[in-house]
This record gives structure tokens, C-alpha cells and sequence, in this order.
């Protein structure tokens, strides 16, 4: 049997089949989905096995339920290519005695979802899978944990970080993509571009059946990926595009195709986090946008490591990314969401953890430097100065996030300062 590396969705998923009929894992293509699934499934039916598709669909159609029989959690891998499976397993749930009944995975939305009648409200849970984190994939030392810092206000940590800029160029492109985590370093490099690739010249297309051009596709990508991390309008994305090209680029087109991107998990953008404020402050409530895994907009530009360390303020933007996308791994864990904060005035914070409980963490994302884990450590003390406290709990952190700094430390202002390759959920 091949080694499976422990995600930390599979706590997750335990727990929600304990508590509801059914649980959707979602995600990229190549995160890890089925493979988590299979851990806890007791039988499973693969719809887009090749000799069966065909006749899947098919039965899905005719007779639902004799897809859905079977031991339970029973597994549905890529259901949306029969959306009428959701409302038989919302009756089955119904009719049945017990809960945790179903899995279901996918890797898009539905392209149509005139045969769902049903939101699945109490009876489905959702679960977002995303590429490996540092702390799954083994890439980190696991020394400092998001959850104590939670837990207990004011914690003194140490750790050491063991990467330096090579390491950390090279994690960005290699990505969370969990095969890539157990091959050859030169082959780890090209799964992104197969990832890439799939995705301009047959899933774009796939997700609703609409034919989209690949080149444009591309040029799409790469105008996100210059412009990750940023609150980018799509009038923006037309004109880079435009700056490139000779065709004029029509608004309603990029927005069709970043759409279908975010509906295949490529994308996944930040929402603004809207605190309560002592004064009257504009906060900028764009969502910022993000790549799902860094590695992405890597091959999108079609750059290396080394190309990173040669343009450090682009490496920046893309350690951003990579760290987002560690934090939203963690936060799932937590039961928390990573937002972004912008106003009027300048300030921001890279990334807010906000907890169910209305605990909420405040963090910036500094690769590296002195002078710029101290910027990082001012704007976060600004911003919590500014925090209405008699109507929202204080920060329970503060924390720069770096990439190369050697300690994980906690300074005399109380700002925590980590090394990515430190921390844990």
C-alpha cells in the first residue's frame, strides 16, 4: 500500500461524519481529496472511472440509489459529474437511521445544477481541501502552534528555523501538490506546470462546457499572478492584458473566465475583515486575490527559484501566497477563516484568523529582513490600537510570519515573530 502522509483534514472529516449524513470535500485537482476520503471510506464508486463513466452517469440517472448502496461513510468521487446523486443522498439520509452515510469529493462545481432541488442544509457539511502545508507535507518543524497561541495570551515561544532563501523559493514552486512531496526535487518542479497546463487547455472548458481559449487563459493567469496578493479589479486584469496583446479584451470575458477558475478551486480569494473600530475609518472591502497554491502563478509566469531570487520583491508576493494558504490549512482546524484588513488610511494586515468563538488573531507576512519585520510589527500594533474593545474582544496575537528570519521569538512589544518553517495549527 502506497504511505499516506496524515492530512490535517482528517480530523476534520472524522468529526463532521459524526455530526451530519454527509460531507462534501472540495477542492484542486491533485490536493489529496480521494486519497484523504479513502481513509475513512468503507466503499466507494468512482465516477469517472474511464471504463465506466459512461455507464455511471448513466445509472445516475435511471437509479440513483443503486450508486448511493453500499457500506457506509460510502465515498462518491467526483460526484458533480451527476448532480442528481446530491438529491437522492439528501433522501437517503433522510430515510436512513444514522449519520455519516456519504462522502463526496470534487474537484469543480456541478456545470449544471438544474437536477439540485435541495441545498443540502443539515444534512451536508462542507469541507474545503487545499494543496499540502509546510506541517503536512513535512517541511516544517512543527515547534510553534497556532492553536496555543489561541490558547494562551502572551506565550513565550523559541524555535529555529532551519530554511533559508533557496529553501523557501524553491517550496514556493514546488507547491503543496502532495505527490510532489515525495519525488525527486527536479521532478517535484514540474507537477505545477502538468497542473497548469490541465487547467488552461481542458478544465477552464470542462467546468461548464464552454470553449475557452487557452492562450487566453493563460495571459489571464499571468496578469493574476503579477497582480496576487492585491485587491486587482478586473478592469485592471483587461488592461495588463491589453498592454501585451494587440486584441482588445473584453471586461465580461476575463470576468467569465476568472469565474470558472474559481469554480475549478485555481482561485481562491480573501474577503475583507470588518472590525469595530474606536473611529470612523473607511475599510476597503475588495477581496484580495489569491492562487490556491503558489505554485500556480509560478508556472503561470514561467519562473524557477532562482528567477525568485533574483526578483525578491516578486518572491515576496508569492512567500505571501504561500503563506496564506498555509494559514487557511490551520485555520480549517481551528474552526476559523483567514481574512485580509485594508482602509482608507493605509493600513493593512496581510491576514486576520478569525475563530467562531470571536477569538481573532492579527498577522503580517515579511520574508525576511530586520526593517521589515519591524514595519510589520508597527502596523500591527497600530491596527489593534485602533480596535474597539468594549465591542469586540482584543487581538488574542499579534504576529509577524517570516520566511528566513533564524528564531521564533516573542519581541518586548508582544508581537510574535515566526518562521513559517516553525508553525503548526
Amino acid at each position: 500500500m502506497k504511505e499516506y502522509k496524515a492530512r490535517i483534514a482528517d480530523k476534520i472529516l472524522s468529526r463532521r461524519l459524526k455530526s451530519v449524513g454527509a460531507v462534501l470535500i472540495q477542492g484542486p485537482k491533485w490536493c489529496g481529496k480521494t486519497t484523504t476520503a479513502e481513509q475513512q471510506a468503507q466503499s466507494v464508486v468512482y465516477m469517472d472511472d474511464p471504463e465506466l463513466i459512461a455507464q455511471n452517469i448513466e445509472l445516475a440517472k435511471l437509479s440513483p440509489k443503486n450508486l448511493l448502496a453500499g457500506a457506509t461513510p460510502r465515498l462518491i468521487d467526483e460526484w458533480q459529474l451527476a448532480p442528481q446523486l446530491w438529491d437522492a443522498a439528501r433522501f437517503e439520509i433522510d430515510h436512513r437511521d444514522g449519520l455519516g452515510q456519504f462522502i463526496f469529493t470534487g474537484s469543480a462545481v456541478p456545470a449544471d445544477n438544474s437536477n439540485i432541488h435541495h441545498t443540502g442544509t443539515g444534512r451536508f457539511s462542507w469541507l474545503t481541501m487545499r494543496t499540502m502545508s509546510l506541517s503536512e507535507s513535512g517541511d516544517s518543524s512543527n515547534e510553534v502552534s497556532l492553536k496555543d497561541l489561541f490558547d494562551h495570551p502572551n506565550l513565550d515561544i523559541f524555535a529555529t528555523n532551519n530554511h533559508n532563501i533557496d529553501d523557501i523559493a524553491w517550496l514556493i514552486c514546488r507547491g503543496g501538490w502532495p505527490k510532489a512531496t515525495i519525488v525527486d526535487k527536479e521532478v517535484a518542479l514540474d507537477m505545477a506546470y502538468s497542473y497548469y497546463e490541465a487547467v488552461v487547455n481542458t478544465d477552464i472548458s470542462r467546468i461548464d462546457n464552454v470553449n475557452r481559449d487557452a492562450e487566453k487563459a493563460k495571459r489571464i493567469l499571468r496578469s493574476l499572478a503579477r497582480n496576487q496578493c492585491t485587491q486587482v479589479a478586473i478592469n485592471t486584469i483587461c488592461a495588463d492584458i491589453e498592454n501585451n496583446d494587440t486584441t482588445p479584451t473584453n471586461r465580461i470575458t476575463v470576468a467569465s473566465y476568472i469565474d470558472a477558475l474559481k469554480k475549478i478551486f485555481v482561485l481562491e480569494d480573501s474577503a475583507a475583515w470588518n472590525p469595530n473600530l474606536r473611529s470612523k475609518t473607511a475599510i476597503r472591502t475588495s477581496d484580495t486575490r489569491y492562487f490556491s497554491d503558489p505554485s500556480i502563478g509560478v508556472a503561470a509566469l514561467g519562473i524557477g527559484p532562482k528567477d525568485l531570487i533574483n526578483d525578491l520583491n516578486t518572491m515576496g508576493l508569492f512567500f505571501e501566497s504561500m503563506c496564506i494558504r498555509d494559514l487557511r490549512v490551520y485555520a480549517d482546524a481551528l474552526n476559523g477563516t483567514v481574512y485580509h484588513y485594508r482602509d482608507g488610511n493605509g493600513l493593512e494586515c496581510d491576514a486576520v484568523i478569525h475563530l467562531r468563538d470571536g477569538s481573532y488573531g492579527l498577522i503580517e507576512i515579511k520574508l525576511g529582513g530586520e526593517e521589515n519585520i519591524n514595519d510589520g510589527a508597527k502596523n500591527l500594533l497600530s491596527l489593534a490600537s485602533k480596535i474597539d474593545s468594549s465591542k469586540m474582544k482584543s487581538p488574542a496575537f499579534l504576529m509577524v510570519i517570516t520566511g528566513v528570519s533564524k528564531y521564533a521569538i516573542r519581541r518586548e512589544d508582544g508581537v510574535y515573530v515566526v518562521p513559517v518553517g516553525c508553525l503548526k495549527e
